[in-house]
Formats: C-alpha cells, sequence, structure tokens
C-alpha cells in the first residue's frame, strides 16, 4: 500500500481556522473521499494552532501517484488552502508498511467526536 501525507501550517492562520476546518471536513470534504475508487481511507488530522493534516492510504502506487499528480498542480488553490490561507508545507508520498485494526472497529464518519 502507498501513503500520501499533505500538511497545511496553522501558525498564523487566523482566529476560527480550527473550526472551520472541522466544518469543511464534515460538510464536503468527507463525502468526496467516501468510495473513492483506489482510495484505501484517509484521515484528516489536526494539532491546532500548529497543524491540518490529510493522511491517505492508497490500493496501490499507480491510484497513489495520479492523485498526488492531480493534487499537487492545484494545491495552492485546494480549499483546504483557501480556509488556512496558505497551500501546503508538505506534500510526502509514503510506504504503509502495516495496518491493524483493534477490538473497538473502525467507522466512516465526517465528524469524529
Amino acid at each position: 500500500m502507498r501513503g500520501l501525507t499533505v500538511r497545511w501550517a496553522l501558525t498564523g492562520a487566523g482566529d476560527g481556522v480550527e473550526q472551520r476546518l472541522r466544518d469543511y471536513v464534515a460538510d464536503s470534504s468527507h463525502a468526496r473521499f467516501e468510495g473513492l475508487e483506489g482510495l484505501s481511507y484517509k484521515t484528516w488530522r489536526m494539532s491546532p494552532g500548529e497543524w491540518f493534516e490529510g493522511s491517505y492510504v492508497f490500493a496501490d502506487e499507480a491510484a497513489r501517484e495520479a492523485f498526488q499528480t492531480t493534487f499537487t498542480a492545484g494545491a495552492a488553490e485546494s480549499p483546504v488552502s483557501g480556509v488556512v490561507g496558505s497551500p501546503p508545507v508538505l506534500i510526502e508520498p509514503c510506504e504503509v508498511v502495516g495496518i491493524a485494526q483493534g477490538a473497538s472497529g473502525f467507522a466512516s464518519a465526517p465528524r469524529a467526536e
């Protein structure tokens, strides 16, 4: 499996950016990625005041490469870049070495609460 990490800096992004990002994920981004061909799963992670990140795991290298090429071409104009006010500081492919599902299972959700 192949991964991709996309990270935006939140330092200097302004008040309320964290809630706007939560709302963006819940209102549109989750639906965009739910069931996306070639994508095994995506998580949205945030360290408030520091960074916001999309972490992707793709079924194979071809799916990761295709997504990364398209995303990188428009990264500065992506919805998250618009919310944050700047482009990503990191677009990094990686190898996913292993995945384990815990006893509590996994549920797809637009808001993790």
